[in-house]
């Protein structure tokens, strides 16, 4: 009974000691940032069902007919139908391969060119103002003229892509490789660096936060790239279909397209993004 009562007035003790408060403070303190962590992710679903929502209630107090705005279930109705007929698939790698395409031609040009122009101002004042100048001719009017020259097939909607996204993985190479810092430089001439050592181990990474930024800009506009070629000559692609439905009065198939669209779009960011993580580790 007297060792009972110890372990008791033990327990109440230790309790109410400032080491105890303390351990029960920290307890409390890791719920309160799992919840906040939780939230976070819950933030994004939510979000989706609140638009949705919002979208259904405009739908049904305008009373819109569904060539104009039709229902989100209706949207979903369509989804199934297309891609249960295999017909979305066949257009989403169609442009899905116009989109590629372009990211590999456009992306290594602009490298490549950007390279140079960082490391030559000569150049750069001899070529710089015929880029400029080229960037000045809207995209959609230049389209028209690649069609005519390269024909309506792949190659031409290839091309539209890779001059979308040239211009600005240009400047961000340039910017880039003029980032390093002049005390790093001479610091890897003194240690008798080679040229390819002052590339890989000095002007890549400091280059890098740049890069994958353009990386990031460059993979959004190569899918609206890839749409604008379709839209000007095309038997195929989700731009060819957004042709389609549009001439048919098919709202819901149109919401289908730019929807899928969107999330191609967002898997090309999200993969960068994941590259970037990786490779940035060393930043964190």
């Amino acid at each position: 009974m007297i060792e009972q009562q110890r372990r008791v007035t033990t327990h109440v003790t230790t309790s109410r000691s400032p080491v105890g408060f303390e351990r029960r403070r920290i307890g409390l303190w890791t719920v309160v940032h799992l919840v906040r962590r939780q939230r976070e992710y819950l933030l994004l679903p939510l979000a989706v069902i609140l638009f949705l929502g919002a979208w259904e209630l405009i739908v049904r107090l305008g009373h819109y007919p569904p060539f104009i705005l039709p229902t989100p279930g209706r949207v979903y109705a369509k989804l199934v139908s297309v891609l249960s007929d295999g017909l979305l698939w066949w257009h989403i790698r169609i442009t899905l391969a116009e989109i590629l395409g372009g990211l590999v031609l456009g992306l290594t040009t602009a490298i490549v060119l950007g390279y140079l122009l960082a490391k030559s101002r000569s150049l750069e004042r001899l070529i710089s103002p015929y880029i400029v100048a080229s960037q000045a001719v809207p995209i959609v009017a230049l389209a028209p003229l690649l069609v005519i020259w390269f024909g309506a097939g792949q190659l031409s909607k290839v091309l539209v892509c890779a001059l979308t996204i040239f211009f600005p993985m240009l400047v961000s190479v340039m910017v880039g490789i003029r980032s390093v810092e002049p005390d790093l430089v001479d610091l890897m001439r003194s240690l008798q660096a080679t040229r390819w050592q002052m590339f890989t181990m000095l002007e890549v990474p400091s280059a890098l936060p740049m890069l994958l930024g353009g990386l990031k800009v460059s993979v959004t506009l190569s899918v609206i790239g890839a749409v604008v070629g379709e839209f000007v000559a095309a038997d195929r692609g989700l731009g060819f279909l957004i042709n389609v439905a549009r001439g048919n009065f098919d709202t819901p198939l149109m919401f289908v397209a730019l929807l899928t669209l969107i999330s191609i779009a967002l898997s090309l960011y999200l993969l960068v993004a994941m590259v970037e993580s990786v490779l940035l580790r060393w930043q964190r």
